[in-house]
């Protein structure tokens, strides 16, 4: 039987341990089962028949659902405060799921200014092969957000915080521009998770994650979600994971639940230990500029206090030296670790133009605020201070 949480009588912890779990009624297992199962038997053919026709509720095959599957789907449907959610194999599959599930050819998409450089990579593959058009502007300004939009776009596509850069989009002020055009609204929210940001509450019409990240928050599983109203959901499952099959395996679907019930209390020391973090660079010699939405330095740190309920685990920075200094600091490191993702309870460190931005070319990073000695850290949850101090003998 299952346990309903309501989302106004519990708070987020409560909510990311108990919403969706189901009481195993053969074994009473505590621990959502894994149903490593590729199909399901119907009771009856007329059984069959009707789930197949979206008459009769039950599962048929695990590429349109599966019982691990819905758990995680409905934490991160609480925990969002969405309608619905939907699980997918990656993050990128969750991208490109929704991008080819509502777009058509001729369509275009107004984005953020800097962008995951996989996503870049999509866009630039939707316009080249479908005819799909896309644009990156400065939608920080309203007015620049106005001008920006076309009478043929038809989702704007936001990270914020984006990566690499922190830079923020005010949410509210970009679901108002587009409900009065009848634009799907797009967050990729995996920088802050629904913890500290939830975009659905200040009018956006999906949220994205990649689960890989703070969700999982173990460097253990890929995989991607999706958030929004149940209509909006229904249709991508129905389209775009059913017939371009970026399903989740029932295994990784596990792993995320598991990740999700320490959700708030690792997103905590995150920003705790990412605070302390960010102001020992700001007051280190040999650092030239931090980007962290928690510093009162940061240009739209009153922005950050508005929309998020904390500043996040992740920080970018340069150091005096450009990209030669910053290589020799990355390889003198002990515990932190050279590597790219983010999320993790390890702290990961990596530089994004020759990294995870280096599909995008130079003229393209640059416009978007990447340069060549940019550095991004994801602190982990480590005693700060063994962050700090690994950090500082490398700087010097």
């Amino acid at each position: 039987m299952e346990k309903k949480i309501p989302d106004q009588q519990h708070g987020f912890q409560t909510i990311a341990v108990h919403a969706g779990d189901q009481l195993d009624p053969i074994t009473g297992s505590l621990t959502t089962p894994i149903y490593q199962s590729s199909t399901f038997v119907f009771p009856t053919a007329e059984a069959g028949g009707a789930r197949f026709a979206g008459a009769e509720n039950g599962y048929v095959y695990t590429r349109l659902g599966n019982p691990t599957l819905t758990v995680l789907e409905q934490k991160i449907a609480a925990l969002e405060k969405a309608e619905a959610a939907l699980a997918f194999s990656s993050g990128m599959a969750a991208v490109s799921a929704i991008l080819l599930g509502l777009l058509h050819s001729g369509d275009h998409i107004l984005c953020s200014k800097g962008l995951y450089g996989c996503t870049f990579g999509l866009l630039t593959m939707l316009k080249r092969q479908f005819q799909i058009d896309h644009s990156l502007a400065d939608l920080t300004d309203e007015s620049s957000l106005l001008s920006s939009i076309r009478p043929n776009t038809r989702i704007i596509y936001v990270e914020t915080p984006i990566n690499p850069t922190m830079e923020l989009v005010d949410l509210a002020m970009i679901a108002r521009a587009a409900k009065a055009r009848r634009i799907t609204t797009v967050v990729d929210n995996t920088f802050l998770s629904p913890y500290l940001q939830r975009p659905l509450e200040l009018g956006c019409d999906l949220v994205l994650h990649s689960a890989t990240k703070y969700i999982g928050g173990h460097g253990d599983v890929i995989a991607g979600v999706a958030a929004g109203a149940k209509d909006l959901i229904d249709q991508l499952r129905m389209t775009a994971l059913k017939d371009i099959g970026g399903v989740l395996s029932p295994f990784d679907a596990y792993l995320l639940i598991r990740g999700l019930k320490t959700l708030g209390i690792r997103m905590q020391k995150h920003c705790e230990n990412a605070q302390l973090v960010a102001e020992f660079l700001a007051n280190h010699p040999r650092v030239q500029s931090v980007y962290y939405p928690g510093l009162p330095s940061f240009p739209q740190h009153e922005l950050a206090k508005r929309q998020m309920d904390g500043f996040g685990g992740l920080i970018s920075f340069e150091l005096k030296g450009g990209m030669a200094a910053g290589i020799q600091m990355m390889n003198r490191l002990q515990l932190c670790k050279l590597a790219v993702s983010l999320g993790d309870v390890e702290t990961l460190i990596q530089h994004p133009a020759s990294m995870t931005h280096s599909i995008v070319p130079m003229e393209e990073r640059r416009k978007m605020g990447i340069t060549d000695g940019l550095i991004r850290l994801s602190v982990g949850i480590e005693d700060v201070k063994d962050i700090i101090a690994d950090l500082s003998q490398a700087l010097e």
